[in-house]
């Protein structure tokens, strides 16, 4: 025995984990570096929002990612993980405008400079914490190379790109309907709208047809609006309408003249079939307005307040003015009903304000040129999704784009590199500050107020993050990056702009495979959130059960592109999992013999039992590289854990503890070869999902390597696959659980030992060469043979299995004076339950009174009493 043993004796990851991450960053294990003799691999890490900590959604995320990245590591790439955070403009603005607040100091007041102090400030704290949280979770992320969103150099390829498509004419400003947030004052992506249930009405109201008797009932949610209306549009084939197209409506309250128009777009069949046109306050609208060359006529202030379109109501908020359009609708007459209804409203997920959609300068992308070849590199196959499904909608989306709204109405973010002249008007876009004009030569520039949409940049990610618009070394080897692992709900917000903001700035696709998962969901299958207060931190769950534990949960056994339910119970198992392979590892280390084992080291006298395990490790290996080539990382892991556990743990290492407890130091020398090795690859295989105790034990269990993280990933050999031997090894097992459930449900002790008798079906070499396995594992007392199944002796135990029948003589396993008496009171007793029924179901008041289901129910259990009291008479007689 290994008197030397100093790896801990209980699993406790608290004490190992920390030091083995610093251990991991001193060894620079995770700074690859570029190496023309090695193949690259590239990940780059959606980079989270500095807004807060990280929840189990990113947890999921960067655990598959760390997955990735140390297979790939320990398969020799120059293996890069580029991990960085994202500014957020508008919710980090938010945040900090919040927090400021509190101390009474506002936005406005402070100024642009002092405020963007206060974000850089905020920005140090959020980044330090992100990073402390990915450490923890034992991410292998170079942070050598880190990014964030608004350094330098990602600022100055943000700035080459808005440039460059502006050179091309691809970038414009102009009027177009936006999301507009009154509350935060700017326009805001589809990304940042949650949309919530809520009850509401319908209005309806009636608009007088010019020259007519007839009105028009339309009916609309939100009746503020429709003091710009610029027609009220039918269905062409509606025959309620026809004879009204063209002809003049008079806009209630506002008394403007509109037309009436016809269009696809109404639904006959929804509402009145008659639609209010509001060309620049809703996105169906203002396509509809279009169309018809309507007039765009914008009723609202940017904070939410009626403008001086809005007549007697201007000045008033847009649900004050509601209130008393309605009113005056009902005092003119022309309002008809109210109705109930329930539906969904948009809500800036930031502040939870209402968004009001809204035409508004802004600056934009044409997105036709860009979406195109960006479409066609996944229609291709050139980037690959996974699962395949997801491309759906990718395409749905792409083929569908509208002009894309770049510009925010925010301090925080990238500036746009536009500056106007104040003297002659001129405008000029460049990468570099101006200060003076092209044009005119005067210095009264004023760079444009608003910054870019955060998912601007966020869109070069994969080449920004590697040095570009500068030709790095970083950028010419790593890139185009090779998988990038996201979450199925911005598919088009974020993975679609990068394909085309690759495709655009580096002429080349950013990455080759869009690995999707799904969310993390709570036990009952909800989203987590704040607001539900069913969300988890990441880091408690660490700080209880460790960062493999977590890690094991949220990969194992999940398949790509589904949502997962987080479950403690099942972190809880994956802690017991480790504390398996934890004392299996002690168990081995316990009795490694070096100079046994290499005396023996070369020598291939196997017991079956050997050539099981290295047979199944070695397909193990196979199976489980093929399934990460396939991105069927969870399945992979289930593998990993089934063989570890089942095979290694419970079988293998109980199969040769007679040898390791024998005195053949041969047998044993053999066996501690395998197990070292076996043990070997199951921690390299289990490694990339449980990162740290693989790391402990592994440098515990050995000294020729200083850590896991770049040893050789295991490589399948053909020669150790033994189909033969796994199929005979197998029915040994097979054989012997059998027994063993005859004994459990006996009631028999492992301590009693009992004749085993075997006739086989098949492989009988395999039963004979496992005889010591039956009497290790199957407290077998002998172990014989049997010719035929005539041979078979009277009064035997039978187990059967697919290989074999075994058969153990009934007075081995049993104390018949016990057993006999143990039978003679089940027997009194049985007898007593049956003159019990007997007597009720005689007992004529009973059956006269009793309903008929439960006299038949009375019945039933009399004659389940008769047959157990004959099964104990025919046992009792086989003992006598």
């Amino acid at each position: 025995m290994n008197e030397n043993l100093n790896i801990a004796k209980t699993y406790d990851p608290k004490e190992f984990e920390e030091r083995i991450y610093k251990t991991w960053e001193e060894g620079k294990y995770f700074t690859p570096e570029v190496d023309k003799n090695k193949k690259p691999f590239t990940i780059v890490m959606p980079p989270p929002n500095i807004t807060g900590r990280l929840h189990l959604g990113h947890a999921l995320d960067n655990s598959l990612q760390d997955y990735l990245i140390r297979v790939k590591r320990m398969q020799g790439y120059s293996a890069l993980w580029l991990p960085g955070e994202d500014h957020a403009s508008i919710a980090t603005e938010v945040k900090v405008e919040n927090e400021l607040l509190k101390e009474g100091l506002k936005k406005k007041e402070m100024g642009r400079e002092a405020f963007l102090d206060k974000v850089w400030e905020w920005s140090d704290k959020y980044r330090d914490t992100i990073r402390t949280q990915l450490k923890k979770m034992g991410v292998s992320a170079d942070f050598t190379r880190e990014a964030f969103t608004m350094d330098e150099n990602l600022n100055k390829a943000v700035k080459t790109v808005f440039v460059k498509l502006h050179e091309k004419g691809l970038v414009y400003r102009g009027n177009r309907i936006v999301n507009w947030c009154p509350k935060c004052m700017t326009a805001i992506s589809d990304a940042e709208i949650e949309y919530e249930e809520r009850d509401g009405h319908f209005w309806h109201i009636n608009y007088p047809v010019i020259g007519t008797n007839e009105v028009l009932e339309i009916a609309t949610t939100r009746p503020e609006t429709m003091l710009g209306d610029t027609a009220v549009a039918v269905n062409p084939e509606d025959e309620r309408y026809k004879h009204l197209i063209g002809k003049k409506l008079l806009l209630p309250l506002v008394n403007r003249e509109i037309p009436i128009i016809a269009d696809d777009y109404v639904d006959v069949e929804f509402g009145t079939g008659a639609v209010k046109i509001t060309p620049a306050h809703d996105p169906n609208d203002y396509q509809v307005g279009k169309r018809h060359n309507l007039p765009e006529l914008i009723i609202m202030n940017e904070n939410g307040t009626i403008n001086e379109h809005g007549g007697k109501y201007a000045g008033m908020d847009r649900y004050e003015a509601r209130k008393a359009i309605v009113e005056d609708l009902k005092e003119g007459g022309f309002l008809v009903k109210i109705k109930d209804h329930n539906h969904n409203v948009g809500c800036h997920d930031r502040c939870q304000s209402i968004i009001e959609p809204m035409i508004s300068k802004q600056w934009y992308v044409k997105m036709e040129e860009l979406a195109k070849p960006a479409i066609e590199v996944v229609r291709n196959k050139e980037v690959k999704f996974v699962p395949e499904r997801f491309d759906k909608i990718y395409f749905n989306w792409m083929e569908n784009i509208q002009d894309w709204c770049i510009s925010r109405q925010l301090w925080w973010g990238h500036r746009i590199p536009v500056w106007y002249c104040q003297d002659c008007g001129e405008m000029i876009v460049s990468i570099e500050d101006v200060t003076t004009c092209t044009k005119c030569g005067s210095h009264k520039l004023e760079q444009d107020n608003d910054v870019l949409d955060t998912w601007f940049s966020s869109a070069l990610w994969p080449f920004s993050t590697l040095g570009w618009p500068d030709k790095t070394e970083d950028l010419e080897y790593f890139y185009p990056t090779d998988v990038l692992v996201t979450g199925y709900d911005i598919i088009f917000f974020w993975v679609a702009r990068m394909i085309f903001s690759g495709l655009n700035s580096m002429e080349e696709i950013p990455f080759k495979t869009v690995l999707i998962h799904g969310i993390v969901r709570d036990s009952q299958g909800k989203k987590m959130a704040k607001s539900l207060g069913n969300g988890v931190d990441p880091l408690d769950i660490i700080d209880k059960y460790g960062a493999d534990a977590l890690r094991f949960m949220l990969i194992t056994g999940n398949a790509a592109g589904n949502d997962i339910r987080f479950y403690e119970e099942k972190v809880e198992g994956a802690r017991n999992f480790a504390n398996k392979i934890w004392n299996a590892s002690r168990f081995v280390m316990m009795y490694l013999d070096k100079e046994l084992m290499e005396k023996y080291k070369d020598c291939k006298d196997y017991s079956i039992a050997d050539k099981w395990i290295l047979s199944r490790a070695n397909t193990l290996v196979k199976e489980v590289t093929d399934n990460i080539e396939k991105y069927e990382i969870g399945l992979a892991s289930q593998k990993v854990y089934d063989f570890m556990w089942n095979e290694f743990c419970d079988w293998y290492i109980e199969l040769v503890k007679p040898a390791l407890y024998g005195e053949d130091e041969k047998a044993k020398g053999v066996v501690l070869n395998v197990l070292f090795d076996v043990l070997v690859t199951g921690l390299k295989l289990l490694h990339p999902v449980m990162p740290y105790i693989t790391e402990e034990i592994f440098t515990h269990l050995q000294e020729e390597e200083k850590t896991i993280t770049v040893s050789k990933w295991p490589e399948y050999k053909e020669e150790l696959r033994d189909e033969l031997v796994e199929k005979h090894m197998n029915l040994i097992i097979e054989a012997i659980k059998a027994i063993r459930n005859v004994r459990a449900e006996m009631n028999v002790p492992p301590s009693r030992k009992a004749k085993v008798m075997i006739y086989a079906l098949e492989g009988r070499e395999a039963f004979e060469n496992g005889r010591v396995y039956f009497e290790k594992l199957a407290s077998a007392s002998e172990v014989t043979f049997l010719s035929s199944k005539t041979e078979a002796p009277e009064n035997a135990v039978t187990a059967v299995t697919k290989g074999a029948e075994m058969y153990i003589p009934l007075l081995d396993l049993i104390d018949v004076e016990k057993e006999l008496e143990r039978l003679s009171k089940e027997k009194e007793k049985l007898e007593k339950e049956i003159e019990r029924v007997e007597k009720k179901l005689s007992n004529e008041g009973f059956v006269k009174k009793a309903p008929e289901a439960v006299i038949e129910e009375e019945r039933a259990k009399g004659e389940k009493y008769k047959e157990m009291l004959n099964a104990v008479l025919e046992r009792i007689n086989s003992l006598n």
